[in-house]
């Protein structure tokens, strides 16, 4: 019996959690894309962003934590996933900025337990349709899970996924040569197993750095690596049962470990410590 990356992450997706503490792309209704169609960005503004350009932790007048295992939250621990991963919070061992680039550090610690981090812009600024830009490496290893998503900033629609969820790009180590781009929904997300998602192949993609980018309206949105198509998601017209897209999301940057996806072929402590890099991130809107 063998499973396609497709129907085994959609066979995976049991758990009655929801995404605040799940934010994975199981299943697909989406075939995998080819890097064939060009990004049409026309967002031009560039209204926040950062560089980093600087050394240190990341700059607290734009990035905030979270912090802990998720256990505080309705789905339980592991963020929901029952992943391995504590989120620190202003620990350098887990984010820094150094050398051009904010480094995101899954590590294993004397006590064996095995820390990261997850940062957002939550607190400082969150956006309505624009073009979101982020030029990253994903990490390395059996079990690590890197993302770049957002979430609403007011879950005006109710909570998940009636609110909506954005995955712009995530990667999982046993699958080295692919990317994903997800949207949830109330109608179309992993509860149900309709969300809508998309895989693009990029060989080694760990080896460099790649860019990812959204470019989101009232019309549609969608998803770009390298400059080039991965996922299409368009509005219906139907309703926020299908387009909660009308509100503020923020950025989220975390490396995970482990878990219902990222850990399905197990973990490798041998590949630790293990990072993602990301050089800059830009959003941009029409003033």
């Amino acid at each position: 019996m063998f499973f396609s990356k497709i129907n085994m992450k959609s066979f995976l997706f049991l758990s009655p959690c929801f995404a605040i503490c799940a934010f994975i792309a199981f299943g697909s209704n989406t075939a995998p894309t080819t890097l064939s169609t060009s990004d049409n960005s026309t967002h031009n503004d560039l209204v926040w962003g950062d560089e980093f350009n600087y050394t240190g932790l990341p700059d607290a007048s734009l990035w905030t934590y979270d912090v802990g295992r998720g256990c505080d939250l309705p789905c339980g621990c592991g963020w929901g996933n029952n992943e391995l991963q504590y989120y620190t919070d202003g620990n350098l061992n887990n984010a820094k900025v150094e050398n051009g680039n904010l480094v995101i550090r899954l590590q294993k610690d004397k006590e064996d337990n095995y820390t990261s981090a997850k940062i957002h812009s939550k607190a400082s600024a969150s956006w309505k349709y624009g073009t979101i830009e982020v030029r990253a490496k994903t990490a390395k290893g059996l079990g690590a899970w890197s993302a770049i998503w957002m979430m609403p900033a007011e879950n005006k629609y109710g909570g998940w996924p009636k609110s909506g969820e954005i995955d712009i790009m995530e990667q999982v180590g046993y699958e080295p040569d692919s990317v994903w781009s997800a949207a949830h929904v109330e109608k179309f997300n992993g509860m149900r197993g309709t969300q809508k998602n998309a895989l693009s192949y990029v060989p080694n993609i760990s080896d460099d750095f790649h860019v990812f980018k959204l470019v989101w309206s009232e019309d549609k949105y969608e998803t770009f690596v390298d400059g080039k198509l991965n996922l299409t998601y368009v509005n219906e017209n139907s309703g926020t049962a299908t387009w909660p897209f009308d509100q503020k999301f923020y950025v989220i940057l975390n490396l995970a470990y482990g878990g219902n996806w990222a850990g399905k072929n197990g973990t490798d402590d041998s590949t630790l410590p293990s990072e993602m890099l990301i050089d800059y991130v830009r959003v941009y809107q029409n003033k």
